[in-house]
């Protein structure tokens, strides 16, 4: 590994742990046990993913019905 690849990574990894920090000083998790982060996070994780996932098996359905209602597709 170059050094200027090393100090990208350096930096990189910086940058994510700030974001990180970010996030659980905006949601008041870092009042919380380590445990209790982790069911937060598991739960947030799994609200989005099914989110996306209902999102991208409907929407197509529902923006086809949309398209048909204006008589836009045929």
């Amino acid at each position: 590994m170059t050094e200027s690849s090393a100090m990208a990574l350096g930096s990189a990894w910086k940058q994510m742990s700030w974001l990180y920090y970010q996030y659980l000083l905006v949601t008041a998790l870092y009042m919380l046990e380590p445990w209790e982060r982790t069911v937060f996070n598991s739960m947030l994780v799994s609200i989005v993913g099914m989110a996306l996932y209902t999102g991208y098996v409907f929407m197509p359905q529902h923006i086809m019905a949309i398209l048909h209602y204006f008589e836009i597709v045929q």
